[in-house]
């Protein structure tokens, strides 16, 4: 275990992470430029969903290479890391379920978006968060719903737009879990101080 922990926090491994994000969080901004095009701009912090992610995780990993913890942002990192890597993979099955032909792109995001949610929790034993931390990220969480869900800013997903009402009440619950999961494995596990 200490050798795994060594190698997580090996300088080059941290880099290659943070490369690798940096260059994945480019893409996902990308990704939203049309939508975003036609958003009002005091929606754009919460509409980019998958790359704010992993733009807060880009901070974490520079963080990490300079010895240093951020937890308020290592907080928004994991949970939204968790979050929306496991929605973008059952969204996709979702969509291969309802008769939606995938392609290279849905299996791409699929494997990118899993890739996030571990990466997140991978990196839950170097966390510093405690109880105010988790409570901003989930505020952010379910702040987040309410912009998609309410003022109608969520991704632009084609065939899942029919399903609206269920897309909703599972990402509710999605976010629940999630800091449920972040809870038990970075704040409980810390003593009390």
């Amino acid at each position: 275990m200490a050798y795994f922990r060594y190698v997580l926090m090996h300088k080059s491994v941290l880099s290659l992470l943070l490369v690798v994000n940096a260059l994945g969080t480019a893409y996902g901004f990308y990704w939203y430029r049309d939508q975003l095009a036609v958003t009002p701009g005091y929606f754009w912090p919460f509409v980019p969903d998958s790359p704010t992610a992993s733009l807060f995780f880009c901070i974490v990993l520079l963080m990490f290479i300079l010895k240093r913890n951020a937890p308020w942002i290592e907080a928004l990192a994991v949970c939204s890391l968790f979050k929306y890597g496991v929605w973008a993979v059952v969204m996709n099955i979702w969509c291969g379920l309802t008769g939606y032909a995938l392609v290279f792109g849905n299996y791409m995001l699929m494997v990118s978006h899993a890739c996030m949610a571990l990466e997140g929790l991978v990196y839950a034993p170097f966390y510093k968060i405690k109880m105010p931390h988790l409570a901003l990220a989930g505020i952010w969480l379910l702040h987040n719903e309410i912009v998609d869900y309410v003022f109608h800013m969520m991704p632009w997903y084609g065939p899942l737009q029919s399903y609206l009402p269920i897309v909703g009440y599972f990402t509710f619950w999605l976010s629940v879990l999630t800091i449920g999961i972040v809870y038990r494995l970075c704040v409980k596990r810390l003593p009390a101080s």
